[in-house]
């Protein structure tokens, strides 16, 4: 016979105090000094250990076994790491929580922060306020004064051509760049990517403006939760609005042109072909970065990703190339290679007890979209660890969590964070 109702929910309550009693006088690691945020010349020995201990170490991190594929050994990045996107197991790293400077990939971080402020068809004509503070030398897209575009095509310029007029256009939208930069920082934080700290919204050489491999590789997992930002990081050339000019009979007419993604594994280049699986992310380089990259990709059922900061090997695409082989490694390796680390969730999921499922866009049907998964006790302990959360906040998270599977009847592990609608890309014929 089925147990009465009231002997189940007297068991799930037993539970709950068990586990929170254990909570409650189980040991916390101490949390490791949080750094400054200035970039340093060489990996500093002792990093943060957000994600885990081995993470925290200069050099190479990778548990290598009978089986496991070598590493490639024409790898010259300062930093990088490969991660499986859905699980979030780090797969293998090299200076992982190294600062450095970000470049344009702190976009990712700009993006996510701002993407659910507005649906896509919100327009906005250009104030040459809008477009004040940009710095020399910048990647444009081509926003006009006194032109009205739609956040759709301002997004379009972010991602593909790395516009910082179009992100400048977006700042003073969301209220001017000091507000958008201390909403990137409060986001950084949530997400813990806690090696990160901007200063600029579009990653322009900035004192102070630092992130990690780490950390642009759990920003970007966290943008591909949102629709939208699968969307604009995975297109390849696009229409984007010109100038209104007048034509030969004086009427007022506008054109557009074409404008083509500078990642190259996605629109490839002469010596770089499309990386097959690919998907995204986002690509950057300036004089104090050199070139960073973060890229998503696909195959057979696993989906990676992959971070590179800095190749001091001086060849065209060099850091596209990192990448390739660094995924390549990463595909062979899945399922072999003991993890070294973890890519943590954001403190709201701890602290819920669940991870977030994927986003919807403003104003479209369907509220989050894609489910919730819960996230398991290994996966709460580990997001803690060295990001300053105290015993008292770990042992309300894990209540918090506790009474949020409760209230549904059962518990769930499941420590995966899916990506749906993942853009798979294939060779072109």
């Amino acid at each position: 016979m089925p147990a009465p109702k009231n002997v189940l929910w007297r068991s799930l309550l037993i539970a709950s105090a068990v586990l929170l009693s254990t909570a409650l006088t189980a040991p916390v690691a101490p949390a490791a000094p949080r750094p400054s945020p200035s970039p340093s010349a060489t990996p500093p020995a002792d990093m943060s250990i957000v994600g885990g201990a081995r993470l925290g170490r200069p050099g190479t991190q990778v548990n290598l076994a009978a089986g496991v594929p070598v590493l490639p050994k024409d790898v010259s990045a300062r930093s990088w790491i490969v991660a499986d996107a859905e699980s979030g197991e780090v797969l293998a790293a090299h200076n992982a929580h190294w600062r450095l400077a970000p470049a344009s990939t702190l976009k990712m971080l700009f993006a996510d922060t701002l993407l659910p402020k507005w649906p896509g068809t919100t327009e906005h004509r250009v104030q040459p306020s809008d477009l004040a503070g940009i710095g020399s030398g910048s990647s444009m897209v081509g926003v006009k004064e006194d032109e009205t575009y739609t956040v759709h095509d301002l997004w379009l310029g972010v991602f593909l051509r790395s516009g910082n007029d179009a992100v400048h256009v977006l700042a003073a939208m969301n209220g001017g760049v000091r507000k958008t930069v201390d909403e990137m920082n409060e986001h950084a934080e949530e997400l813990q990517a806690l090696d990160t700290y901007a200063v600029s919204p579009d990653g322009y050489d900035a004192e102070r403006q630092v992130s990690s491999a780490y950390d642009l590789t759990l920003i970007a997992r966290s943008g591909l939760q949102k629709k939208d930002f699968r969307e604009y990081a995975s297109t390849v050339t696009a229409k984007f609005p010109g100038e209104t000019r007048k034509n030969k009979k004086g009427e007022k007419v506008r054109g557009s042109f074409e404008i083509q993604s500078t990642n190259r594994l996605l629109a490839g280049d002469y010596d770089v072909p499309v990386y097959q699986g690919i998907a995204g992310v986002k690509n950057g380089s300036t004089t104090n970065a050199g070139a960073t990259f973060t890229g998503v990709a696909e195959r057979n059922g696993k989906v990676l990703l992959v971070t590179v900061m800095n190749p001091q090997e001086d060849e065209h695409n060099q850091v596209y190339k990192e990448t390739a082989r660094l995924l390549d490694w990463g595909f062979e390796a899945a399922g072999k290679v003991e993890p070294v680390g973890e890519l943590v969730p954001p403190r709201g999921a701890v602290r819920a007890g669940a991870r977030p499922g994927p986003s919807a866009s403003p104003g479209e049907a369907g509220g989050t979209g894609d489910g919730v998964t819960a996230a398991g006790p290994k996966a709460v302990a580990s997001a803690t660890t060295g990001s300053g959360t105290d015993g008292a906040g770990v042992a309300l998270g894990i209540a918090g969590g506790v009474l949020a599977l409760l209230a549904g009847g059962a518990f769930l592990v499941n420590r995966r964070w899916p990506l749906p609608d993942l853009v798979r890309r294939r060779p072109r014929p």
